[in-house]
């Protein structure tokens, strides 16, 4: 069983630290929500742990498959099995969802095994369709462009699609739930708890109870100042969205 192993993790963005010792351990099979007021270094969390180049690791660890992939660059993390959802995917004009998705499925392979010549095109455009359907959507979404002329809702819908071909041990979902209404909220939802189960790890960062009403987490964790200051079971969510956040600022300056 694969797992993400966060240790001590200290990240700053020009200078200024952002991150102050974050400990995390998620495994396959389970779900962990990340909330937090604006500002905290959520987002910041999901950048560093795919790599994004200007966020400077000054101390700690992340382990995954063996490896301190914190060495590795972007697309070494994605082919050992991380995946990240952006808040905001961008457009890739001239590059159909299904080129998108046979290229970065074949990288994988290939890096499982250097000799694989990638999938042949009637087995991808099979499994294409069966993760269409699992999803819920029209087969002309994978002639698109990626992302280009995309309403919030079909962009989401997208990243769900990949997370689904891709089949990674580990998903982070950045405020996913970001700019969608309730009806795009809840399809993206069900896509997503249509791909949980033993094999995928998956870490959401979120703002709003609101997603976990459609995706249960099994741990929530609150990030305040760059550190993960509260854990609990799903009930947790239900505090913060009922009390917020300042019973746990006043724990924690009662404690220091």
């Amino acid at each position: 069983m694969s797992q993400l192993e966060i240790t001590n993790l200290h990240v700053s963005i020009d200078g200024k630290e952002i991150l102050k010792g974050v400990d995390l351990v998620v495994k396959q099979g389970e779900v962990h929500a990340i909330m937090g007021p604006n500002g905290t270094g959520k987002s910041t969390l999901a950048y560093t742990l795919m790599g994004h180049p200007s966020y400077q690791v000054t101390k700690g660890s992340v382990l995954f498959q063996g490896k301190n992939i914190l060495e590795l660059e972007v697309d070494e993390r994605a082919r050992l099995g991380i995946f990240l959802a952006f808040q905001y995917p961008v457009a890739i004009p001239g590059v159909t969802v299904a080129n998108f998705l046979r290229t970065a499925l074949n990288a994988r392979r290939r890096e499982k095994n250097h000799e694989d010549k990638g999938m042949p095109v009637p087995e991808f455009r099979k499994l294409l369709i069966e993760k269409m359907n699992l999803l819920k959507m029209d087969h002309a979404f994978a002639g698109r462009y990626l992302n280009e002329g995309f309403s919030g809702g079909e962009k989401k819908r997208a990243e769900i699609l990949q997370l689904a071909t891709l089949k990674p041990e580990i998903a982070i979902l950045d405020e996913t739930d970001s700019g969608l209404d309730i009806d795009a909220l809840r399809v993206v939802a069900d896509g997503v708890n249509a791909l949980t189960g033993p094999d995928l790890g998956v870490l959401v960062i979120t703002h709003y109870q609101r997603l976990l009403n459609y995706i249960k987490p099994h741990f929530v964790h609150v990030m305040i100042g760059g550190r993960l200051v509260e854990s609990g079971g799903p009930d947790l969510a239900l505090s913060l969205e009922e009390h917020g956040y300042d019973w746990i600022k006043e724990k924690e300056k009662t404690e220091a």
